[in-house]
């Protein structure tokens, strides 16, 4: 079932300040780039409480961006507060409110937790909080409200920019499959028996499994996006050297089944006719199969 995204551009300028809300959600969105919060930082909603990200630039090229979360009771003096603070160099920001303006400081606190927690197992972008702060007690139901809550911050952030908790590994693939019934189901393997590697396709995009093996060296026909890839995911810890051959350390991510298999064999390659299911049949001749 879909959901409307309602977008209201505040200034009316592509790059201004936007606001988000979902239909029949109590909570709102406020984004602003740094440039433009001196624009709407006396709107009434800086006076509530809420959860906020920002977002800046990584000390790292494995990642795309920096991320730093947190909770107030009022988030517009919070964040004033980070537009002095040296250490604080971001260059935008968002902001989770409710509507009603009852959301309590042990709700907001909830919610930075989970963020940061969801943020670090995403292994998408650095995370700047140092740990997660520890999980307060919340009533059943208002566990409940707040996970809600955090579902629907997952869908707003992307469309307002923020990545970070686009995951670079996979959920649980009952609770994908589930969710669609136009994913190929099965399993397929990488052709040359040099190597042990699995992938699937989910909601999430081509997951090569935990365990999987990728050749150590790359072959001079690999191009730069590939290499720069590679380098990512072993800077995170996705892929860990095991003798002759890196062992991804997670099921992991990847957009297209080709970025999947020049991964694992270190070389350009054809995911589409690269991987094959256990009676030796390509992706692409299974996809083709499912489309007609």
């Amino acid at each position: 079932m879909g959901k409307k995204l309602t977008i209201y551009m505040i200034d009316g300028t592509e790059y201004g300040p936007r606001l988000g809300e979902i239909g029949n959600w109590v909570g709102k969105a406020l984004y602003a780039q740094r440039a433009s919060l001196t624009k709407i930082i006396n709107r009434e909603e800086f006076n509530n409480p809420g959860i906020y990200c920002l977002k800046g630039d990584p000390s790292s090229e494995s990642y795309e961006e920096k991320i730093y979360i947190g909770e107030a009771e009022n988030v517009g003096n919070r964040i004033k507060q980070h537009l002095i603070d040296s250490k604080k160099d971001f260059k935008e920001v968002i902001f989770f409110t409710s509507k009603d303006e009852l959301l309590t400081k042990t709700q907001i606190k909830y919610l930075e937790s989970r963020l940061i927690v969801m943020a670090i197992k995403a292994k998408t972008a650095e995370i700047e909080n140092g740990n997660s702060p520890s999980l307060p007690r919340l009533h059943e139901a208002d566990i409940s409200d707040m996970e809600y809550f955090l579902e629907q911050i997952k869908l707003i952030l992307p469309v307002m920019g923020f990545r970070f908790l686009i995951s670079s590994t996979a959920e649980d693939r009952s609770e994908s499959i589930e969710k669609s019934d136009k994913l190929i189901k099965d399993s397929f393997f990488i052709k040359s028996r040099n190597f042990n590697a699995e992938m699937y396709e989910d909601n999430q995009g081509y997951i090569v499994k935990k365990g999987s093996q990728a050749k150590k060296n790359l072959s001079n026909s690999i191009t730069e996006t590939y290499r720069k890839l590679r380098e990512k995911l072993i800077d995170k810890g996705l892929l860990v050297l095991n003798g002759d051959f890196y062992i991804f350390s997670e099921d992991t991510v990847f957009n297209s089944t080709s970025a999947a298999s020049n991964i694992i064999l270190g070389r350009q390659s054809n995911g589409l006719v690269e991987w094959v299911n256990k009676n030796g049949v390509t992706y692409k001749d299974v996809e083709e199969l499912m489309n007609n």
